[in-house]
């Protein structure tokens, strides 16, 4: 959960700081954007962390499946809209980042519609990432709810044993 809500928390700070920096005088902000990420840019942070929480989504949805079918339906939301909010990645946004950040500068009116496209839809993304984010915390609070319930617990044997020598 953690790795998503810092996928969600950087994604809200590219749209309140970094978007309206590089359309704020198209097209020569773009040009200081590129400047900026000649050497770094954002997507090599989201190379790394997304294919994480993905990851991560996946395995707690095989640790916890016999967990009861709340957890399983909260788990295998979070998973599937973490892979949603990749695929917008890579099917709108890379596109998109090629035209502001990669292609010819001079056309100022498609460099205005593509910077306004990938504004707008960055909010989207955000809002299916941080949905994810809340399906995975209700796993979590039906997990524990689960496990209170029924008074099993992954490590019994240590939890029984901890007790005993209290």
């Amino acid at each position: 959960m953690g790795v998503a809500a810092g996928l969600t928390l950087t994604n809200v700070y590219t749209s309140i700081v970094d978007v309206p920096a590089w359309g704020s005088a198209i097209p020569d902000s773009l040009q200081t954007a590129r400047q900026y990420y000649q050497y770094s840019n954002p997507g090599n942070f989201f190379r790394i962390f997304s294919p994480i929480n993905q990851f991560l989504g996946l395995l707690s949805l095989v640790l916890f499946w016999k967990r009861g079918k709340q957890v399983r339906w909260f788990l295998i939301s979070a998973f599937v809209l973490y892979v949603i909010g990749e695929g917008m990645t890579f099917r709108y946004f890379y596109p998109r980042n090629e035209i502001m950040f990669l292609s010819d500068i001079t056309d100022v009116d498609k460099l205005k519609i593509t910077w306004e496209q990938w504004r707008n839809m960055n909010w989207v993304r955000s809002l299916v990432i941080v949905t994810g984010f809340i399906c995975s915390s209700m796993a979590l609070h039906y997990s524990y709810r689960a496990s209170k319930i029924t008074g099993k617990s992954y490590n019994r044997s240590y939890t029984t044993k901890a007790m005993a020598e209290v």
